[in-house]
């Protein structure tokens, strides 16, 4: 998941980051933070599958989880 290393790869810059991934990833998404010495990064979980939503879906869906993606950004 390069998701996964770019978020750290921020994080040890001083840069809040945050990976955005479906529920079908999670337990990768746990073990990849845990071997790169942060476990327990938070990240934001999508239901899974998103590849068969229409465009007004993922619109949808982006709105649900924005506010949640901001909070892990903020300094």
């Amino acid at each position: 998941m390069c998701s996964v290393h770019d978020t750290v790869e921020f994080e040890k810059r001083g840069i809040p980051s945050t990976t955005i991934i479906t529920a079908a990833f999670k337990k990768a998404a746990d073990f990849q933070f845990r071997g790169k010495g942060m476990q327990g990064h938070p990240y934001v979980v999508l239901p899974h599958p998103v590849s068969n939503l229409q465009p007004n879906e993922v619109r949808e869906l982006a709105l649900r989880f924005v506010d949640e993606v901001a909070g892990y950004l903020k300094s």
